[in-house]
């Protein structure tokens, strides 16, 4: 009998786990590097091409490029596009993101995001796994923390996916009264090394509240913060952090403040922002970086902001996405083309020509080697030197 109550307990188990409903196909064979970068080439032309619905950013992870759609995640070869590894659940995903040199897969359940599996870049093998209380709309952004964003709640957790801290309406709360404060609306996101920072409006407040949240003093739903204050103003965005500031473009004329560790308005600098400033629907600013500085698409420019101070150094007008480095240039997406611009004055080179047929929208890209990855939409399009 007890043999019968053990087998039907471990029956059950496997057909609730995770991997009952999962089809996990990793790579057979050894990734194939892609081209190193050199001189930016006279053009790019495309290799390949993939619906990627659910990568809100490009994702180039070991030496591939990583697609979602629907409910599979697949690694595949940068320079083919073909199909090394997958993963598939019997659930949605929710978004996808890299930290840690590891592909994250999110997928609902019910009425959460709360299946997380971490994937091997180059072999699509299963890493650690944990549970999350995110809601449908989450972003994963960071490295460490990772944190997942959501209109009322956020939660962070380091690279090995031990969780450090919630925010906001939490579901289970281990004590009443351990949130500082209820029923406030998330609206903009940003991270950086042991930080994380949401701009939030919430009730009886005159405006928005800036608030900072060390997840390495914090105690699970018992937050510790940098700095929680009201900024005296409704309608700005949380752009970037780092070791010490905290970057908000403000409404109106376009203008940067910058708010120290302690949460006192520390400057405030004029931003060429270009004829149109976007408002990202997931609260998450449009930024790529390197060791010294932060590129920021405004919707209408990229603006180069210094990695410490988060200082505005220059601004390239009408362009289309953040940019990204390739060797020792960077290459910002343009109508047309992308821009080759020196990083550390601004200085437009030239535009190399990129066909993208009727595309107009916004461009995010990555370099994979030699390559460029561009995410056009819902769409990647993989790019080589020609």
């Amino acid at each position: 009998m007890l043999v019968l109550l053990l087998g039907g307990a471990g029956l059950l188990y496997g057909v609730q786990s995770p991997a009952a409903n999962t089809e996990s196909v990793p790579a057979t064979a050894a990734a194939t590097p892609p081209p190193p970068a050199g001189a930016v080439p006279p053009t790019f032309t495309e290799l390949w091409r993939a619906p990627s619905p659910a990568t809100p950013t490009v994702l180039v992870a070991g030496d591939g490029v990583v697609v979602a759609e629907g409910s599979r995640v697949s690694g595949r070869d940068a320079v083919t596009g073909a199909q090394r590894w997958s993963y598939t659940r019997d659930l949605p995903l929710c978004t996808t993101g890299v930290a840690d040199g590891r592909v994250m897969a999110l997928y609902r359940n019910d009425q959460y995001c709360s299946e997380l599996t971490t994937l091997g870049p180059d072999t699509g093998e299963r890493g650690p796994t944990r549970t999350l209380d995110a809601r449908p709309g989450t972003r994963l952004i960071g490295q460490d923390p990772v944190l997942a964003t959501g209109v009322d709640y956020l939660e962070t957790f380091r690279s090995d996916l031990v969780r450090t801290a919630e925010y906001g309406t939490v579901r289970a709360p281990e004590e009443p009264g351990d949130q500082p404060r209820a029923g406030c609306t998330f609206r903009s996101f940003a991270t950086a090394r042991d930080r994380a920072g949401v701009l939030e409006r919430c009730p009886g407040e005159a405006s928005e509240r800036l608030s900072v949240i060390r997840p390495s003093g914090s105690e699970g739903d018992q937050p510790a913060f940098d700095s929680s204050a009201e900024i005296g103003t409704d309608g700005a965005q949380l752009i970037a952090l780092s070791a010490e500031r905290a970057a908000v473009l403000l409404p109106g004329t376009p203008r940067l403040a910058l708010y120290d560790r302690g949460g006192r308005k520390v400057g405030e600098f004029p931003v060429a922002a270009g004829a149109q400033i976007s408002v990202p629907a997931d609260g998450v600013a449009r930024t790529s970086s390197d060791e010294d500085t932060r590129y920021w698409w405004t919707g209408g420019a990229t603006v180069a902001l210094d990695s410490a101070t988060l200082e505005p150094r220059w601004s390239v007008p009408g362009t289309s996405g953040p940019g990204a480095r390739y060797g020792d240039r960077l290459l910002v997406p343009v109508p047309g083309g992308v821009a080759d611009v020196d990083p550390d004055t601004g200085a437009v080179a030239r535009t190399v020509p990129v066909d993208r047929g009727a595309w107009t929208g916004p461009v995010q890209v990555a370099a994979q080697g030699g390559l460029l990855v561009e995410l056009r939409g819902d769409e990647i399009v993989v790019l080589g030197p020609a």
